[in-house]
Parts: C-alpha cells; structure tokens; sequence
C-alpha cells in the first residue's frame, strides 16, 4: 500500500509521509526520565496526538505507558465526582491491558471495585487504587491524557489535577506515576482561569508543578526535506527537494498540519491538472504556489476553529489587525492575558522579543477574514468587481492598471477625509480592491521582514506570475528614494526586473499619478495617492 500525506487524524509511519521524530521523543523521554509532570499545549491539528503515539512507543521499553483520551469519556462523565471515578477507572483498565504485558493481578482490587460498587467510587479512593498499581508493578507508570480540553470547563477535573499534585508532591512517600503528560489545546496551568473568571481565583493552579515543555513541535526545513526524500524515493520526479522544502516551510514556518496539506495537494489534486500534468511538474516553485492558493481559499477545521476564536476573545481583533494592515510593533510580554492567548490559539509567535502572526499563510487567511467584513457596500471593493475584467490582459495580471484605477477611485471617494483616517484604511482598501480582481485565481502574501508603520511589501501571485508592489507612506524625497532602493534589492532576491510602489502621500501639494523610475536595469513603476 502506497504511502500518502495525511491531514486527518494521528500520523503512523508505516502508512504516512512524514517526519522523523526521533530527536523530539529523545528529549521528550529526558523529561519523563527526569520525572516531570507537564503539558503539550499547542494550537489546533499541531501534531499533539501523532506525538503522544509515537511517543508511547518508545517509551514502552522502559514504562507502563497508559495512554487516554478525555474526549472518550463525554463531557456528563465531568459533571460528577463520582461518575468521573468510575469512568476515569474504566478507561484506564481497558487501556493499561491493551497497550501493556504486566502482571493482571495488580489491577484485580480496583477491578473488582467496580464490580461491587458501580457508581460508588470518590476520588480519593481512585488515587489510593492508583497508588497502589504504581507501588505494584514492575516498571513505573507513565500516564498521558490527549484532548484535556474536552474537560477543561469541569470542577471535577480542577480536583483530579489537585490530586495529581498532592501525590505529586508527597512522593516518594506515595507512590505514583512516574509522569503525566497532558495535551490540548489551552493551558491547563490556567485551568482555574477558564472556569472561574473572577480575580480571586486566578492563582495557585492545581497544576503549578508542571514543568516547562520547550520542545519545538514547529517542523525546521531539514524535517521538512527528509519528508520530501522520502516521497521523492518512491516517486523519482526530479524536485529540487532544498529549493521545495525552504518554499514549504517560508510559507508555513513548519506548522505541521499546513506542510502537509500543501504536500497532500501537491500529490493528490495539483498532480494531473491541465496546468500540472505529471507530479514532476506539480513539485515545482509554481505547483506550491498553487497549493498555497488553495489552502487558502480551504474551508477547513483549522482555520474555522482558528477564526472562530475571535468571535470567543474579542480583545484579539485589534491586536492582530494593527500588526497585520497598520505594522505596529508590539512587544512580546507573556505574561500578558492577550499575548497569552494570542500565541496558545496560534495567531502569534515570539520573534526576538516581538509578537508577529504565526506564518503566512495565516496571515493572508486573517488579511481576507478582515477584509470579506467589509466587502458589503463597501465602495473600493464594488468598483474592484465591477472592473475586473480590464486588468486581465491575454491572462496576465496588469499591476499598472490596477494602480491606476485604485489612485482614481481612491481620490474620488476618500480625498476628503483626513491624513489619520488614510493612514490607518489606506493599505486594508487596497487589498479589498484587489481581492475581487484575484479571487479564485491569483493570491497575495505580505513579506514579514518588510512589514512596519511605513511600509510593507505585497507580493501578488497570478497564474504562476509573481509581482513585488511596495505600500509606503510617504516621508519625503529622501525617504522615497530610500524606499526605491529597497525594492530594488528586493527585486534582486526575487530575480525580477519590475516592481511596484503605492505610495501613500499627504502632502497638500501632491502630485498623484503613475511614474516610472529606472535604476541601473530595473523599472520601478510608482503610483502615488
């Protein structure tokens, strides 16, 4: 059976493309060795699950891995102390025996427990079972527990955590697990957060023991390329696997369910199009950019769970839309509630100290979420629909067209309102006017290094064409000039010999239009508003 990229569900390596783990599980397993009890909590469809697995299969050397799942037990199973006991029991002896050769007789007294009392079992009484299998069996226990969330909202679970805790800390004294994983989502060290919002409550988690987890689940470009190897043994299409695998991972700085539906599409939908007949000419530069379009435009779990947070955490919106369309900085402070969440959602990231959006294929989904809210009577975007056809000529995108157009309907509907107005919807009303013009066939992506108040550069990409158009605000002729320079260093990393400049002026004195400059062997095309 052929091997395929997946995207649904945990990975296994004897059906899947995909990573090496191996130094990830050996850093993992110091921890566990080390005793520690801690948490995965990463974003959604980050490979928690596809690590927990694998992780439990190399650990069985050395432990009892008894690995659960909270969602298999239903949120009414959290309603009670009781009912929680009894099916917490439940699930752990069904998988202790199925994932582990041990002497049964260890699990007979909790086992007949339940014969005898049903739902009659506390807590504490669990633990004291628990305790006593760890006492009993031959190599310590390790207890991992995936889809915590599933139990996040509970009092029960901030008492099952407590119990954690308190065995924990009385160890050697009482014997328990040698260590906990949990993994989700939201971190269970502000589980007391999540369910009792008020002041009083947000200090001294159940689980303030957990350790730090700072392995990077983030795949690096050299995993990314021992992936494409191995497609690329069982398929021979002659990729540039380096070239490939930096393109991936620029794209999605190794967000592992985004690296692999790029890889899936490449394989399975680009693969075999009019456009891309044969999958060595799908695993191309121009292939990716196709699959990146179409990631985009996906409605998929991922980015419905990932926008549907803005909607739960409101004080989320102005932060990301004043890094994505106004290039403020923002400092990257942790133990700042909406930094906090930001990154635990996986909007952001810490780059040097400073908060940016995760990846860029994230980015352009948040820029089209924002803008699609304002599609509806919006102006720029109507006329952007309305005059789409004029920019497609012979089925290339023409930049100077679209420029020229933006400068005049731009004029003619905001040329009135004040410079602070402009500088905050200047760039948005752009992208909404271009977005209509592109849809369903090119793309856009903003360059993250160039991105500030001043500017940021765009990169439009159109039936396998690219296009470099810098939006600037304008500082003076010195700073212009500047700018040009730039652009036309950053056409020489794009190997291109035009490029593009809006320039936001709000100079009274203005003249607005289209010039070209020509610097040494490139045409700068500039439009100024």
């Amino acid at each position: 059976m052929a091997k395929i990229f997946n995207v649904n569900g945990a990975c296994r390596p004897e059906l899947h493309y995909m990573v090496d783990l191996t130094s990830r599980l050996e850093e993992i397993k110091k921890m566990v060795d080390a005793g520690d009890y801690f948490t995965i909590n990463r974003a959604r469809q980050y490979g928690k699950t596809t690590t927990l697995r694998a992780l439990a299969d190399y650990l069985k050397k050395n432990y009892i891995v008894v690995s659960l799942d909270f969602q298999k037990l239903g949120a009414a199973k959290f309603a009670d102390e009781n009912v929680f006991s009894v099916a917490f029991a439940k699930l752990f002896l069904k998988k202790i025996k199925a994932e582990n050769e041990l002497d049964r007789g260890i699990l007979k007294p909790l086992e007949e427990a339940l014969k005898e009392s049903r739902e009659d079992i506390e807590l504490f009484e669990l633990f004291e079972f628990l305790s006593d299998i760890c006492a009993e069996a031959d190599r310590p226990i390790v207890l991992m527990i995936d889809e915590v969330d599933a139990a996040m909202n509970n009092d029960v679970f901030v008492s099952f955590l407590a119990q954690l805790r308190a065995d924990y800390l009385d160890r050697p004294g009482t014997p328990t697990f040698q260590s906990v994983i949990l993994a989700g989502v939201y971190d269970v060290r502000s589980v007391k957060r999540k369910i009792r919002p008020e002041e009083e409550h947000q200090e001294n988690s159940p689980w303030n023991i957990a350790a730090k987890f700072q392995v990077s689940m983030d795949f690096s470009v050299n995993d990314i390329v021992g992936m494409l190897e191995e497609y690329e043994s069982d398929y021979q299409t002659g990729m540039d696997i380096q070239q490939l695998g930096n393109l991936i991972y620029n794209y999605t700085h190794g967000y592992p369910y985004l690296t692999a539906d790029i890889c899936k599409l490449l394989d399975e939908d680009i693969s075999g199009t009019e456009m891309f007949p044969k999958k060595s000419d799908a695993w191309t530069s121009e292939g990716i950019h196709e699959a990146i379009k179409k990631v985009i435009n996906e409605d998929n779990p991922l980015f419905a769970s990932l926008l549907g947070k803005l909607k739960t955490y409101p004080e989320l919106r102005p932060i990301l839309q004043n890094l994505l369309f106004n290039g403020n900085p923002i400092p990257y402070v942790a133990t700042v509630s909406y930094i906090k969440d930001a990154a635990m959602f996986g909007f952001i990231r810490n780059e040097n100290g400073m908060a940016v959006i995760s990846n860029r294929i994230f980015e352009t989904v948040l820029y089209n979420h924002f803008i699609s809210e304002e599609f509806a009577g919006n102006k720029m975007y109507e006329v952007g629909v309305q005059e789409k056809n004029r920019f497609i000529v012979s089925g290339h995108l023409d930049i100077r067209r679209i420029l020229e157009k933006f400068i005049e309907t731009f004029g003619e509907i905001y040329g009135h309102e004040d410079e602070e107005f402009l500088k905050k919807v200047g760039r948005k009303y752009f992208l909404l006017f271009l977005k209509p013009i592109i849809n369903g066939v090119g793309n856009y992506s903003i360059e993250p290094q160039t991105r500030n108040s001043e500017r940021m550069d765009l990169v439009i990409s159109y039936r396998g064409e690219q296009n470099i158009l810098e939006l600037k605000l304008w500082r003076g002729n010195a700073y212009n000039e500047r700018g040009e320079k730039q652009l036309s260093g950053y056409l020489d990393y794009f190997h291109m010999k035009k490029g593009y400049m809006l320039s936001f002026n709000f100079n009274k004195n203005k003249k607005t239009g289209i010039q070209e400059i020509v610097l040494g062997d490139r045409l700068l095309v500039e439009a100024v508003v």
